[in-house]
């Protein structure tokens, strides 16, 4: 079985650390639910204590590196669960939705095998907010191609609700946003690998060129000075819970 993290995961436990603050989020989400089944589960993050939690995942490479302590998981996509119907209290999926090739079949096997809520962290696509952009514009193409709207859950989980999850200006997660105060970090090539948009991009050189020069100008602060004060910022993630 293939799977794009198997050529683009090498270290990504390493930057893609569970923030305490969006795992409390998700944990509220899922309820009272005590069989979990986590769907796309890479390397285990945000797999939620005092659970019984059994994990999904298509790719070898993130299943090396979860942790002996992490879940059991089984090596499957997220098309084609290999459970019967009504198995689990809840099914979650974590910022993986965008990496399956039929997110309808998806969305309905979790459906399927769960009994109570489904409940995925995903990012709007028509979010328009983000700095990055003002030097990588192709990446709202990337989001609006591969992101479901929220019409898209609901036509599969039936009525959904969705609930912002702000990212803090100190996110341990290495997510696209996660280093919205602090810049520099996107100059790292080892933090860009931690998120899969930058495997989409072509040849970035020149925009990170400029991202580094506005940096050490001061040029950076002076546009963006608004966000040095925030603690936490809306970048379009959200949850998506339905009952």
């Amino acid at each position: 079985m293939t799977a794009l993290y198997d050529k683009i995961g090498v270290n990504y436990a390493q930057h893609r650390q569970p923030d305490p603050r969006i795992a409390a989020r998700i944990n509220t989400a899922l309820g009272t639910a005590k069989t979990v089944l986590n769907v796309g589960a890479g390397t285990g993050s945000y797999e939620p204590e005092g659970r019984a939690v059994t994990a999904v995942e298509p790719s070898a490479e993130m299943i090396r590196q979860r942790a002996v302590t992490a879940a059991p998981v089984i090596q499957a996509s997220a098309e084609n669960l290999p459970f019967a119907d009504d198995s689990f209290d809840a099914a979650m999926a974590i910022l993986t939705i965008h990496h399956w090739t039929d997110q309808a079949r998806g969305l309905s096997e979790m459906r399927r095998v769960s009994r109570g809520r489904v409940v995925i962290l995903s990012f709007d696509p028509d979010f328009r907010n983000f700095w990055l952009a003002d030097y990588l514009p192709e990446i709202y193409q990337i989001d609006q191609r591969q992101m479901p709207g929220l019409s898209d859950f609901d036509s599969q989980l039936g009525p959904v609700k969705s609930i912002p999850v702000p990212i803090p200006h100190d996110c341990i997660d290495g997510i696209l946003c996660a280093y919205w105060r602090r810049p520099a970090a996107y100059l790292d090539p080892q933090v860009r690998a931690g998120s899969s948009t930058f495997s989409k991009l072509g040849d970035i050189s020149k925009p990170l060129q400029r991202l580094e020069q506005d940096i050490a100008s001061g040029e950076w602060e002076r546009r963006y000075a608004d966000l040095l004060a925030k603690e936490e910022c809306d970048f379009g993630y959200h949850l998506v819970v339905a009952e």
